[in-house]
């Protein structure tokens, strides 16, 4: 979620688009779980409300990442590429394992 809001603010069907485009769709959420995680996101001060228009007689609400929410990220970021390297060694490994024996 904090990764679909890296590149700006956006409205929250924005975000579910976001969400399944960053996932080449595997993460597909309901509406009613976006706006859920929407909100607890929000009342951590990971994400802020940017601002709100109405669009066809209904309120559309924009949210971004605060810079606490931006460090988040940035941290899950620097995890996930650490365990990339792991398991990259451990593959490289494998492979000249299996090389050498075979």
């Amino acid at each position: 979620m904090l990764a679909a809001l890296a590149s700006g603010p956006l409205h929250g069907y924005a975000v579910l688009a976001e969400v399944a485009e960053l996932s080449a769709e595997r993460i597909r959420m309901p509406v009613g779980t976006l706006y859920g995680i929407l909100d607890r996101l929000t009342a951590a001060r990971r994400i802020e409300i940017d601002r709100e228009e109405i669009v066809d007689s209904r309120l559309r609400r924009y949210y971004r990442l605060t810079s606490d929410g931006r460090s988040l990220l940035e941290a899950e970021v620097a995890r996930q590429a650490a365990n990339a390297r792991v398991v990259a060694r451990r593959l490289r490994g494998v492979t000249r394992l299996a090389l050498a024996t075979s």
